[in-house]
């Protein structure tokens, strides 16, 4: 301070021990010490909470600073500033007189300015020949210089605290969102476990986070949201290795029991020879028996062939139509990729490419098998082919798969409307068999 001595307030104001502690602390300025006072001033906003000061009263101290003539405060360039009461109401937003006085009682309290009065209680300074301040009665920001270091100190543990409320609460936000989503797809895929148990834990643990939580509250909720978490994807990670160990067992016996190349749920099925297709196997001399036993075995499926006609299939599933195989490549291009070479030119092909779409998209083949017994094989391809136009919008592609082998097995499905609205989805940009 500027004085060595204690200034006690003018009026009926009376004196404390906190302003005698910040009149002695104000007399600890180390010699050259300044700091920007705009800076200063944000250190304080940031570390209001822990000084204990109003946003009201931060508005006056904003006011107060902008009557100190320079930028960085410095004991050599003076500590008081002398505004009247007007001049600070003005700078202070407006602030009514009841209301400044308030504030600034606030800010002495805070430890934050200092009051020198002067015999009157007026604020003013005298100056000397030279026009330098000779003695000046106003308020000291002596103890913003004095506790710098402090509230720089408490503003960036302040800031630290901010971040560290803000990481909480995203990883908090993204468990909650978790847990949630991994409950609902446990229970859509049935898996196992005591989900009602769980699900009113995890409302337990909601109902415990506070409107207004600091770091150290959330984070305990936190943990135990975490340990939540990790039990329920074990779980379903069980559910996944022993849903693998199954696809794998089921694709054994798959292949051991498809080991004919002509099977109907690999291929498409064999169509009966025509009489002069009869006739040219028989005549020609390069058939031998074998040709012979496999077109007498070839039994008629009436399939999904190239014919547009809506009547009810025999080789298709009960109830279902057959539709033109160019209708079906219109609505589902992406499954050209998958056929031989590339292109697909008859059903034999579409069938070949769902079966490795099949496995792409993670049917299992019991539920292949079932979809080629409830809807025929050349339906079953054309279902495949829907779901793979459409995978970005199914989940679960075996669970719909069997979904709709079930719909198909009651007379609730139909698979015109499906290749329809693909075929208005993919508009005239459609690719086309080649």
């Amino acid at each position: 301070m500027e004085s060595g001595y204690v200034t006690t307030p003018f009026g009926r104001r009376p004196m404390s021990l906190g302003m005698l502690a910040s009149q002695q602390l104000a007399e600890t300025i180390e010699p050259g010490m300044k700091r920007s006072k705009w800076k200063l001033f944000r250190a304080i906003c940031e570390a209001r909470p822990a000084l204990g000061v109003t946003d009201r009263a931060l508005t006056v101290l904003d006011a107060l600073l902008t009557f100190y003539p320079d930028d960085e405060i410095s004991e050599e360039k003076g500590l008081i500033v002398f505004p009247s009461n007007a001049q600070l109401s003005l700078r202070a937003r407006g602030m009514t007189p009841a209301t400044l006085r308030r504030h600034l009682a606030v800010l002495v309290e805070a430890g934050l300015i200092l009051r020198k009065d002067s015999p009157n209680g007026k604020r003013y300074a005298r100056r000397d020949r030279a026009g330098a301040i000779g003695e000046a009665f106003g308020f000291s920001v002596a103890p913003l210089l004095a506790r710098a270091v402090e509230i720089e100190s408490l503003a960036a543990q302040a800031v630290a605290d901010r971040e560290l409320l803000r990481v909480t609460r995203e990883r908090l936000t993204v468990c909650r969102r978790d847990i949630s989503k991994l409950i609902a797809a446990a229970l859509e895929e049935g898996v196992s476990g005591n989900w009602e148990g769980i699900s009113a834990m995890f409302r337990a643990l909601l109902a415990r986070i506070p409107r207004v939580a600091t770091a150290e509250d959330l984070a305990p909720l936190l943990d135990e949201m975490g340990l939540l978490r990790a039990e329920i994807v074990n779980m379903l990670e069980r559910r996944i290795k022993a849903k693998k160990i199954d696809a794998n067992e089921s694709q054994i016996e798959h292949h051991k029991q498809n080991s004919n190349p002509h099977s109907p749920y690999e291929l498409e099925p064999s169509f009966e020879p025509k009489q002069g297709e009869k006739a040219a196997a028989d005549n020609d001399p390069n058939a031998g028996p074998s040709d012979e036993r496999r077109l007498k075995q070839q039994k008629p499926s009436g399939g999904m062939s190239n014919r547009a006609g809506g009547a009810a299939d025999p080789g298709a599933g009960p109830g279902l139509k057959s539709f033109p195989l160019g209708l079906v490549l219109q609505a589902c291009p992406s499954i050209l990729d998958y056929g031989p070479g590339g292109s697909i030119g008859n059903w034999r092909d579409l069938m070949s490419a769902a079966v490795v779409v099949r496995s792409m998209l993670g049917v299992s083949p019991s539920a292949y098998e079932e979809a080629c017994s409830g809807m025929g094989p050349e339906n079953a391809a054309t279902v495949i082919a829907c779901i793979l136009e459409r995978g970005g919008h199914i989940n679960s592609p075996g669970g719909y798969l069997r979904d709709l082998t079930r719909r198909t097995e009651r007379g609730e499905f139909a698979i015109g409307p499906m290749l329809m609205a693909l075929v208005r989805a993919n508009g005239p940009t459609a690719r086309h068999a080649s």
